[in-house]
């Protein structure tokens, strides 16, 4: 490239780059500013398609131009005298139109990308001016999910035991074909063990998943003191076989939740009973005096239907208002066995009352069970109160650092379908135990992150007044 080029180039503001076909960089010399820089070394190619093994760039600044050198192997220049092909957000312009600009910032933002390759008369190659329109490229900001296995497995694990509280939580959860057991601290709400299963789980996945969170705690000398479980059939034989006569705690939510559907179920079947009991009136107008009559009751009767449909929650809500017991007095007047659902579920809310002690709880619930047994209707109804999962529910009431639920986990189950929900893409099983590591690495960075944010807040808020 001649100088008379150069300087038309500077003129223009454009990015000038020269291919060169040797790399002797001792060959010829350019000039910054006034100052003997070293660049490569200028040797004639000819119009055809050659390989060129450095690249140069020659940048105008305010004052004077800048030569650098990138080894680029085999970089192909065509010879070409048309504007390359449209690509996205490119349009076809003869030459750049925007000067450059030395950026204060690192990033910048260009709003138009023009590409121009012509032939040059020169002997040194081929010139392109270019102006890219792009985000900001960072490299190693991308989470890597094997990495952070291996994370997760070493010093997440030091770290979160390392103030182990000694009660967990333990569920599964079913993503498509796959299995996910979780164990969470049931204290501290953190991970600490998983395990992805590709089947349906049993009692020898669950005993070999215990047996290796059992080698994590006697490695680092800890004990478990109680473990919560949603009252599935799956822990109660592993729990044993693993952890010995530790306290297993069955979740009061799930218990009280199957409880409140048989009552809802029982309200459900007086409302099919009261339909039934509707008149057939024929089409029209009720005329005469029975018709009437018929047709007001079938009104009454389709009320009371809405009524306890609408009010449903009224038999299973923990605790009730003035207002509430008199629509509850109204809406059963004439059903008094739906008043005797209601009487029972008070009991049941009165069973896990903080403030009683186990042996207290379970003579109530026998006491409790021997009122129902003489009820065929209702014994058939209320099943659930003779699961032995009621006993093991009431755990809690002897020891008051064991949480009464698994909601530790739960909330992991939840965060997990939350993250799963977003991403659409084959779903294998490595995959999700890697993205579960990344989830749990995101969640303790997290943690740091408040705290910091916090911390900055107080001292802000303490300069101020101080200087206030």
């Amino acid at each position: 490239m001649d100088q008379v080029n150069i300087q038309q180039m500077k003129h223009k503001g454009l990015h000038v780059s020269k291919i060169c076909q040797n790399q002797n960089l001792y060959g010829a010399a350019a000039t910054i500013n006034g100052v003997l820089v070293r660049c490569a070394n200028i040797v004639p190619t000819d119009l055809e398609l050659l390989a060129a093994p450095c690249m140069i760039w020659e940048t105008p600044l305010l004052a004077d131009h800048a030569i650098s050198f990138s080894h680029i192997p085999n970089t192909i220049v065509h010879n070409v005298t048309i504007t390359s092909t449209p690509t996205w957000m490119i349009w076809l312009c003869p030459k750049a139109i925007i000067h450059t600009e030395l950026f204060q910032w690192r990033f910048g933002w260009s709003s138009k990308m023009d590409c121009h390759t012509g032939q040059h008369r020169g002997i040194y190659g081929e010139t392109t001016g270019y102006l890219y329109r792009g985000r900001q490229f960072r490299t190693g900001l991308k989470q890597r999910g094997k990495k952070t296995e291996d994370t997760i497995r070493t010093d997440y694990i030091n770290h979160t035991l390392s103030d182990f509280s000694g009660y967990i939580a333990a569920d599964e959860l079913y993503d498509g074909p796959f299995c996910v057991l979780f164990i969470v601290d049931n204290h501290k709400f953190k991970r600490l063990c998983y395990e992805v299963l590709d089947h349906n789980p049993t009692n020898e996945d669950i005993k070999r998943f215990f047996r290796r969170f059992r080698q994590m705690l006697d490695v680092r000398g800890l004990t478990l003191k109680g473990i919560t479980t949603d009252g599935s059939p799956l822990y109660p034989d592993p729990i044993a076989d693993v952890f010995g006569n530790v306290k297993h705690q069955s979740c009061q939510f799930h218990i009280i939740s199957e409880i409140t559907k048989d009552i809802l179920r029982a309200v459900t079947q007086v409302r099919r009973q009261l339909k039934q009991t509707k008149t057939k009136c024929p089409r029209g107008r009720p005329s005469g005096k029975k018709a009437r009559q018929l047709s007001r009751k079938n009104k009454q009767i389709k009320k009371k239907i809405a009524e306890l449909f609408e009010q449903r929650y009224l038999f299973v809500k923990h605790t009730l208002t003035g207002k509430e017991k008199k629509t509850l007095q109204r809406i059963t007047r004439g059903l008094e066995h739906l008043r005797t659902l209601r009487s029972i579920m008070d009991e049941v809310y009165c069973l896990f009352d903080r403030r009683r002690r186990m042996e207290t709880a379970l003579a109530k619930l026998a006491k409790l069970r021997g009122r129902i047994r003489r009820f065929v209707t209702l014994r058939k109804t209320l099943r659930k109160l003779w699961s032995p999962n009621l006993e093991k529910a009431l755990t809690f009431l002897d020891d008051s650092l064991l949480p009464a639920t698994s909601n530790s986990v739960e909330r992991a189950n939840r965060r997990h379908r939350k993250m799963q929900k977003s991403i659409y893409r084959v779903r294998t099983r490595d995959h999700i135990s890697q993205r579960i590591a990344v989830d749990i690495q995101r969640d303790e960075y997290s943690i740091g992150l408040k705290k910091t944010i916090s911390t900055l807040h107080w001292s802000r808020s303490h300069e101020k007044r101080k200087a206030g």
